[in-house]
Parts: C-alpha cells; structure tokens; sequence
C-alpha cells in the first residue's frame, strides 16, 4: 500500500487577514511516493505554490498553481513518453462539523457537493493544504499518453477472430 505523498497540514484557525502561503517542492522521496500513487512510471519535478485566505470563521479560499514533469509510457509505442502539466486552481473550504454534516444530509452527499463550484466540506480547521494539489495532479494526468504522431492501427479483417458459431457448424458437418 502506497502512503500519501505531499501532505502538509496547517491550522486554518491561525490565518492572518493577509493568509498564508507555502511553497511545495517535491523532494526525492515524495516524486517517487507520488508516482506510485498517480500510477505513473516516474514523477521528476513538482512544484507547487498554495495561498489560503479566511473569508469567514469557517470559509476559506484556497488557490493553488503547480507544475510537474512526469514520465508515462505510450499507449501505442510502448515508448517513454514525458509530459509537462501545469495547472492553476481554486477551492472553496467550508468547516462542516462531523455532527452537523451528517444531520444536514441525513448520512446522504447533498445535491451541492455534486456542483463544480460548491465548496469542499472540510471537518476540521487542521487542513491538509496539498490534498486538492494530489487530486488536480491526478486528474491532470492523460489516462491514455500518446507520443506525437504515434497511430493505433486496426489489425484489419484478417486478423478479426472467426465466430464461434461459425466454427461449431463447421465441426458438426465434418464429424
């Protein structure tokens, strides 16, 4: 099982008015963790930049940008394709105690966690700022790399399986 790379805490409790900033560079052990986990063949650089500002006692703005260099192999070639992401985002927090959350859905997701801009439920004021960081780095990733130029050809007809039916009645005339 895989730990959890990146992950870095901060009390929202102590923001200033001015909020708070942190820079992430990934380091050696976190690449490797975090290609594992992405389940890419390596990661080499991450480097992200994250800004928290308190909008109320419990509603916070979260903006991150990041870039990372990773290494895929091609769907196609089977070659080693590298990539380059870079990505900016924004996120709303919103402090949802556990008790009330559960009361307010009655244990089910309410119809605006499924809104792209509805805030992100947090259950405590001890966040870990590099959680949405993971999740955009994994959504950012092509499921299905292709190197440039790199063309699936169709095996053609003559490759295409005889039907199975065909092959029966085949059998069943000659037996």
């Amino acid at each position: 099982m895989t730990t959890i790379p990146l992950v870095r805490y901060h009390d929202l409790l102590d923001l200033s008015d001015a909020g708070y900033e942190l820079a992430v560079t990934a380091g050696p052990d976190d690449l490797h963790r975090l290609a594992e986990w992405a389940g890419v063949d390596a990661v080499s650089r991450l480097e992200a930049r994250i800004r928290v500002f308190p909008r109320s006692r419990s509603e916070f703005l979260l903006e991150t940008e990041f870039e990372a260099d990773i290494l895929q192999t091609c769907v196609v070639t089977l070659a080693p394709l590298e990539s380059h992401i870079v990505r900016s985002f924004t996120r709303t927090l919103r402090l949802v105690p556990d008790v009330q959350r559960h009361a307010d859905r009655g244990g089910l997701v309410p119809p605006a966690a499924a809104e792209d801009d509805a805030p992100d439920a947090i259950e405590t004021l001890r966040y870990d700022l590099a959680a949405p960081l993971r999740e955009e780095f994994a959504l950012a990733i092509d499921p299905y790399p292709r190197a440039p130029g790199a063309e699936f050809e169709s095996p053609g007809d003559d490759a295409r399986p005889e039907n199975p039916f065909t092959v029966l009645e085949k059998l069943k005339k000659h037996g």
